[in-house]
């Protein structure tokens, strides 16, 4: 059975920085496709970036330029390095694996001003 664990979520100031990770079990992703998305309060799940197998990642407009999504073959996680966070940051970020239609239980992101 796949699993994915998230970690590395924690209250940070506006400004500063924080790197997530997805760590998977069951399976490698290798090159597979895995997504971040994240859910503010009372908002709809919206996601945040994606890496493929081929071509760059693609990011959401809100994030572009801030966050940067990447893998850790070694250890067969899937980083998301966020960069001058924001308010609006604020949500409990998931990793999600399509191939294997399967979340993560989510970490918090909490953005202080």
């Amino acid at each position: 059975q796949v699993q994915l664990v998230e970690s590395g979520g924690g209250l940070v100031q506006a400004g500063g920085s924080l790197r997530l990770s997805c760590a998977a079990s069951g399976a490698t992703f290798s090159f597979e496709t895995v997504a971040w998305h994240r859910q503010a309060p009372g908002q709809q799940r919206e996601l945040v970036a994606t890496i493929g197998s081929g071509g760059p990642p693609n990011y959401a407009d809100s994030v572009k330029g801030r966050f940067t999504v990447s893998r850790d073959y070694a250890k067969n996680v899937v980083l998301l390095q966020m960069n001058s966070l924001k308010l609006e940051d604020t949500a409990v970020y998931y990793c999600y694996w399509p191939r294997y239609n399967t979340w993560g239980q989510g970490t918090q992101v909490t953005v202080s001003s």
